[in-house]
């Protein structure tokens, strides 16, 4: 089994507004586009993991009717930084069967099905620690992490994060080549939402 998890509790101090609950283009929040992306890439299981906007966010989630109802936890203390809300994350999808999980923040919203399909194909076959799209040099999200890194990442130091795991892995992970910009796009201030939504539209 492959589960999704989605990094949801950031403050978004420099967006100035809650970047989960960032409208696409059609309208629908970020967190509900991500939810029904793994649902169409055939990942059912998925976990959001959200801080002070946690009512805002299962409520957007709730709205959008997704064919897959996600599991939905508060990190008490997300000033403690990403990884803070994958160890929750990690601990809630720790159960039989778990093989895999596939780990994407909530600000890299455009992500395809395709790409989430791409890269669970290749990790079956390879069975990798590690694999993550890429668009030429460039690395994006989601990022898989087999089970046999699991432990690396709960003992990983906070303030590095779940980078600290990948470098240790630089070797072994694998790339794979994918036609989806979307995957790179990290939506952090209002000036990087306006280019997303101009490129949405055609602009």
């Amino acid at each position: 089994m492959v589960t999704a998890i989605v990094l949801a509790a950031g403050e978004s101090k420099r967006m100035g507004r809650p970047k989960a609950l960032l409208p696409d283009r059609e309208g629908r929040p970020f967190v509900a586009r991500l939810v029904r992306a793994f649902a169409a890439a055939g990942v059912d299981d998925v976990i959001l993991v959200t801080g002070t906007q946690h009512a805002a966010i299962a409520a957007a989630v709730a709205a959008d009717a997704p064919l897959v109802s996600p599991t939905i936890l508060i990190n008490p203390d997300p000033a403690r930084g990403q990884l803070s809300s994958l160890w929750i994350g990690l601990e809630a999808a720790a159960r039989p069967g778990l093989e895999a999980v596939l780990v994407t923040p909530v600000d890299i919203p455009m992500v395809r099905p395709s790409t989430i399909q791409q890269v669970v194909e290749v990790w079956r076959t390879t069975r990798a620690p590690i694999v993550r799209p890429a668009v030429g040099a460039r690395h994006g999200h989601p990022v898989l992490f087999d089970r046999a890194v699991f432990d690396e990442l709960r003992r990983a130091p906070l303030a590095d994060g779940a980078r600290a795991v990948v470098h240790a892995h630089a070797d072994s992970l694998v790339n794979v080549p994918v036609d989806d910009e979307g995957c790179l796009v990290d939506v952090d201030t209002p000036a990087d939402y306006d280019a997303l939504i101009r490129r949405s539209s055609g602009a």
